[in-house]
Formats: structure tokens, C-alpha cells, sequence
């Protein structure tokens, strides 16, 4: 029997895994910092057991040891919190705009953020009507190199990020028209920021072009990016001034000076 990808297993595969749940779930349950013999009563696990889980946890600040043999969570999961709100935010800021700007274009707009070295899909405003083919899942990701939202990601950074995404990448392609080099990169970089707007032609699917504008925080930061796909012969240069004016609004409401 072939196992469905999107089906999540109701406990993790790895035992350790688990347990970190465990121990996570118990710190989060009290205010105040546990003493070791409180967080094994409640888990269930040997002293010995808790201790070296926890204190391995404490290395990468996902908890704190405020005295010898108490333990509370960490600013470490403070600080992914945060970027984890930033990121619903935007989503939630950007849906009514998303689906206000396919009501007039009638193809898909979509939601993107970075991660590392792609952008992930985040939300996305669609109908079956719109005659799109090849379109990325709510979750999905692909390189910044390929992408439109992308390129206005590597566009926010200095040329030395740039190198050194291209050399940790190889810059690999998908079609014909992905970008492989990284001159001509660059120079599509200069035009994004010249513009202030970028564009996929066809560098990640063939068949399917995309244009895109940025979403910037109450800090003037690139946070995300709204980008309309549609089949390559249909992609129609009046959508951006509509794009940008979406983008522009939803940095407003995000607090972004002068949008």
C-alpha cells in the first residue's frame, strides 16, 4: 500500500523527538521554572533522562536553566514565535487585497516568503475558471533564482549574499529560460530594483509566466511577496500596475512607510 504524503503521523518516529514534546509541553505549563524532579514527575522520564534531554535543549536556548536544576522555556522559541507571527500577519493582512486583485484578473495571485535559500508558498487566491495548469501548492517551494518573488528577495540583498547564493546553489536550472549564470542574474537583480517589480519567464515552468511586488514590513523590510501567475501567452503588462497597488496597500496596513 502506497502511503499518502499528506497524512502527518499522530506521534513522531523518533523516540528522543517524543520525548522533547513531552518535556516542552510540561515547561509550558508553568509560568515559573520546574525543578527536576517536578518535570520527571509529570513526563514520566528518568531523572537521567530528563536532565540530558534538557540540557541539550538548553545549548540551543529552547530552554533556560534560571538556577542549578530548574528549567523554563527559552528565548530561542520567543524569537521563532515572533517570526512565525510576522509571518500570519502578513498572511492575514494580505488575503482580503489577494482576493479582491483576482476578482479583477481573474488568474491565481499568490503569497510567498523566504526560507533560506527558496521562497515557500503561503497563501494563494485562485479559481478553477482561471484556465492555470501548473500552479504551486499552499506549502510548496522553489528556488529564489527561479522565481519572481525570489528575485525581489535577492534583489533586498548586497552583492556578496548574491555570490554566495549562487555558489552554495550552483544555480541550477529547471527550463531553457532559468537564469544559470551569474552575471546575467545580476543583471536581472539591477533591472528588479530599477523597476521595483520582478518576473519568471519561464524559468521555473515552462508555460507559465509570472510577474511580482513587494510586501514590506512597519521597518521598510521585504517580508513577503505577491506575484500573479499565469499561462505564458496570457500574462497581460496591465496586471502590474494592479500587482504593485495591492503590494503597495497591504505594506500600508502593515504599517510600512510610504506605501
Amino acid at each position: 500500500m502506497t502511503r499518502r504524503p499528506d497524512l502527518i503521523p499522530s506521534h513522531p518516529s523518533v523516540q528522543v523527538i517524543e520525548r522533547i514534546f513531552t518535556l516542552m509541553d510540561v515547561l509550558a505549563s508553568r509560568e515559573d521554572a520546574l525543578s527536576l524532579k517536578e518535570i520527571s514527575e509529570k513526563t514520566g522520564l528518568h531523572p537521567s533522562t530528563a536532565h540530558r534531554i534538557l540540557n541539550d535543549l538548553a545549548i540551543g536556548r529552547y530552554v533556560d536553566r534560571p538556577e542549578p536544576g530548574s528549567y523554563r522555556l527559552g528565548m530561542r522559541l520567543l524569537e521563532l514565535g515572533n517570526m512565525v507571527k510576522g509571518r500570519l500577519s502578513v498572511r492575514d493582512t494580505a488575503l482580503g487585497p489577494m482576493r479582491e486583485l483576482h476578482k479583477l484578473i481573474q488568474q491565481p495571485v499568490n503569497l510567498s516568503v523566504r526560507q533560506g535559500d527558496e521562497i515557500v508558498y503561503v497563501e494563494r487566491a485562485y479559481s478553477e475558471r482561471s484556465g492555470m495548469q501548473v500552479v504551486r501548492a499552499i506549502g510548496g517551494h522553489a528556488p529564489l533564482h527561479l522565481t519572481s518573488v525570489g528575485k525581489l528577495f535577492l534583489a533586498a540583498d548586497d552583492p556578496q549574499r548574491v555570490r554566495a547564493y549562487a555558489t552554495r546553489t550552483g544555480l541550477m536550472g529547471n527550463t531553457p529560460n532559468s537564469l544559470t549564470q551569474l552575471p546575467a542574474l545580476e543583471r536581472e537583480l539591477s533591472q528588479c530594483r530599477q523597476l521595483g517589480s520582478a518576473r519568471d519567464n519561464e524559468e521555473l515552468e515552462l508555460g507559465v509566466r509570472c510577474m511580482a511586488a513587494g510586501i514590506y514590513d512597519d521597518q521598510g523590510k521585504l517580508v513577503a511577496g505577491l506575484s500573479i501567475s499565469a499561462p505564458a501567452d496570457r500574462l497581460d503588462e496591465g496586471w502590474l500596475p494592479k500587482l504593485q497597488a495591492t503590494a503597495n496597500s497591504i505594506s500600508h496596513a502593515l504599517g510600512c512607510p510610504g506605501k
